[in-house]
């Protein structure tokens, strides 16, 4: 019966019926979830929801129960859609049954988490919910200031490893005029750079994520080596970068936004250098008029 109703839907073109209880199994999948998807329809979330260290969208997530024990909760909710990071016609994580399933990779593109917004939209039954927030990303996004200062840029992480090509940080790096440095060197998009090699380079910037600014293991402490101090950082929340969705606008106003700082700073600084050169300057030359007219005074009084 069930099959039977179900190939009905599919040779008529109907939409499934609109899902109740949702199970996201992949802290990216969350994010996109959380977004689309009314209060009631979401029974529970991946195992990593609660942590802000990777979830940018934790605010909401605290308010849903999170999965513990994947494979025995969904067997116990029975959900009527599951989302997670693909794997053969299933995802990651789901138990073996007759699941409805939506698999969603690693966003490494704006175009791809676009094009990921209208697959969950439409699964969770609220597609122009979608487009609605499409819409309201390309607005943000077209509205960014144009950072005066650019240059080239290193993602560096924990124990040297640089992000590059093909990744969701290189579109972002592109996105606000940034060079990335992986790219110029011709590196993957996952490589290790030596601190000596850091430092040949001559990066513009180090994008460093806001998680590294404590030293807490040898792989951390390496970000903090004195030879890198010279190097301007942009700090970023790992959240925004570990996956794609709506926090990519975030990722990209927040980097564009340090990069403007860094420009006015800049230009206080050089506004203050020239200020006080010239004060410098008219100072030196005060006393030098007045040494002259001393000396003037001086040849003038008569001789005994």
């Amino acid at each position: 019966m069930i099959f039977t109703a179900f190939c009905a839907l599919a040779l008529t073109g109907a939409a499934p019926a609109q899902p109740r209880r949702i199970v996201s199994l992949n802290t990216c999948a969350d994010q996109y979830v959380l977004a689309l998807a009314d209060p009631a329809q979401i029974a529970a979330l991946s195992p990593y929801g609660h942590d802000p260290e990777l979830s940018a969208a934790v605010g909401r997530a605290r308010a849903f129960r999170t999965l513990k024990r994947p494979a025995e909760e969904v067997l116990a909710i029975r959900p009527d859609l599951l989302i997670g990071f693909p794997s053969g016609g299933s995802v990651v994580g789901a138990p073996p049954g007759r699941w409805r399933t939506l698999g969603l990779a690693s966003a490494d593109s704006y175009a791809m988490i676009l094009t990921q917004i209208r697959q969950v939209a439409a699964a969770v039954g609220h597609p122009e919910r979608g487009e609605a927030m499409i819409a309201g990303m390309n607005r943000d996004l077209a509205a960014l200031p144009r950072p005066k200062r650019r240059g080239v840029a290193a993602y560096y992480q924990r124990r040297g490893y640089m992000t590059g090509t093909g990744t969701l940080v290189d579109d972002l790096m592109q996105r606000v005029g940034l060079i990335n440095l992986a790219r110029r060197l011709g590196k993957p998009a996952l490589s290790q750079l030596s601190l000596e090699e850091m430092i040949a380079a001559r990066p513009d910037w180090l994008i460093v994520e806001t998680g590294s600014e404590k030293v807490v293991d040898q792989g951390t402490e390496m970000l903090h080596h004195p030879i890198l101090r010279a190097i301007p950082r942009i700090r970023v929340p790992q959240a925004w970068t570990v996956c794609g969705g709506p926090a990519y606008v975030e990722a990209a106003r927040g980097i564009a936004a340090q990069l403007d700082g860094a420009a006015h700073k800049g230009t206080a600084q050089l506004d203050g250098a020239v200020h006080q050169g010239t004060a410098q300057l008219d100072g030196a030359a005060r006393k030098g008029t007045a040494q002259r007219k001393g000396a003037a005074r001086v040849n003038a009084a008569p001789r005994h």
